[in-house]
């Protein structure tokens, strides 16, 4: 029925993005999503276009053709990864900061600029007329709407996401249809091995899970090593909800410890909103109703995350300093990261019944000429960005242990963060607490 109407809307990269002009401002979908083919056709154009906007999320391999043709192209991220930083370093990538589960709003109450055109990586057409949006719903489907133009790019490689909620587009809605090539597969990214600082912090917070847990896992090591560590456990009954679907979830889901029966909403399921792992994971995910991809105003709102019992957040952070501020994206003024997600389910989770959050980080790393540094600091570095308030704080975890945060004065803030943090660093912390009038008499002194 559908098959006339894909033949008139297939062209090549080339024609699909003649629609592009000078000044125009253009999303690539996130994650997966983000085009090649599309990619490497608009920067061919460098020569004849000047200041294209091009705007993604968390940029993976291969490195964005558009990106390296500074002047002619500004490009963009609202999460920034590895790639992004190397991008960033050469001045060619800006982050663009936001509350994620905002980003459907931001299109559909036209609060972000109106894009010309849309161009996002799709699974090849159903019998429906839809194209599955894979691994990276997001908030792909409202920009989709919003859009004068959109050009999918049909890629057999990737996974069906079954849904959930906007997890896929009608070519009604397709203005070009590009096929990439058959030998185009998704970037295998199985994720960092988790190492003994990761597996000691890891058991520090399964001493807080229990049977009935609903778990959200970030990027890193150190959530895969939670997930490894459920996966070995005999915990019953865990349920998952996360704005990122990892490898772990594959490894909690198989070991019969993730059921998802005690889940209050989507039971039976894990509610996600984008993946990125190994091949082995996408091939989990493919037509698999265990999960649910649903778009980021959903699985990311924090009123959402509330509904679920005894959710348990877990994040990573870059530095936290001694009145329990936390830095997850800055080492000074460069971007490492970005929010993300981090503020919605640090929220969500303290606003779950019996529900906690986890903020993460190794004591101590080694800078660029191999100084070993604390990440428990008296104050961070000018340019350094405040992540999370201490207001929304709960748990802070380091291989030394976790301590609870939520409601203490600063001075006691102080002392448990300086328990946790390297015994190298503890001295002058507590000179710094001390300096600050943060540090009483009832204060006990580091041994």
């Amino acid at each position: 029925m559908f098959y006339e109407e894909y033949k008139r809307k297939l062209v090549s990269a080339e024609e699909a993005v003649k629609v592009i002009q000078s000044g125009d401002i253009v999303d690539y979908a996130y994650f997966n999503g983000k085009p090649v083919e599309c990619d490497i056709a608009l920067a061919n154009r460098k020569d004849e276009l000047k200041d294209v906007s091009v705007y993604s999320a968390v940029t993976i391999p291969p490195v964005p053709e558009v990106a390296k043709a500074k002047g002619s192209f500004i490009y963009h991220d609202w999460q920034f990864s590895k790639v992004s930083r190397i991008l960033q370093s050469f001045g060619l990538c800006y982050y663009s900061p936001i509350l994620y589960h905002q980003a459907p709003a931001l299109y559909r109450d036209k609060i972000a600029h109106h894009r010309s055109a849309v161009i996002c990586r799709v699974c090849p057409m159903d019998e429906h007329g839809y194209f599955n949006l894979g691994p990276q719903n997001s908030e792909t489907l409202a920009k989709i709407e919003m859009a004068s133009n959109v050009i999918v790019e049909v890629n057999k490689h990737m996974p069906v996401c079954l849904g959930g909620a906007e997890e896929s587009v009608h070519i009604s809605q397709v203005d070009y249809i590009v096929e990439a090539p058959d030998d185009q597969e998704l970037p295998d990214l199985p994720g960092v091995e988790p190492n003994d600082i990761d597996k000691a912090v890891a058991n520090h917070i399964m001493k807080y899970v229990e049977d009935g847990s609903c778990i959200q896992l970030g990027i890193g090591g150190m959530p895969g090593a939670v997930g490894k560590a459920i996966a070995s456990s005999d915990l019953k009954d865990l349920g998952g909800h996360t704005e990122m679907f990892v490898d772990a979830y594959v490894d909690m889901i198989e070991s019969g410890r993730m059921t998802g029966a005690a889940k209050e909403i989507d039971r039976f399921r894990v509610g996600y909103t984008f993946a990125i792992g190994s091949h082995r994971m996408y091939n989990y995910m493919h037509n698999n109703p265990a999960c649910a991809s649903y778009p980021v105003n959903y699985t990311n709102d924090p009123r959402v995350i509330a509904r679920l019992s005894k959710f348990i957040s877990i994040n990573n952070a870059v530095q936290v300093d001694i009145y329990s501020q936390v830095n997850a994206e800055s080492m000074g003024p460069v971007q490492i990261s970005g929010n993300g997600g981090m503020w919605d389910f640090v929220l969500g989770a303290q606003w779950s019944k019996n529900g906690k959050s986890f903020i993460c980080l190794s004591s101590t790393f080694k800078d660029s000429e191999g100084n070993v540094k604390s990440r428990i600091v008296p104050t961070f570095s000018p340019g350094s960005i405040t992540t999370i308030p201490r207001q929304m704080v709960d748990f802070i975890v380091t291989e030394y242990g976790a301590v609870r945060l939520r409601s203490f004065p600063t001075w006691e803030r102080a002392e448990l963060l300086i328990s946790i943090a390297h015994p190298d660093f503890q001295d002058e912390l507590v000179k710094a607490a001390q300096e600050f009038k943060i540090w009483t008499k009832t204060n006990k002194i580091p041994e």
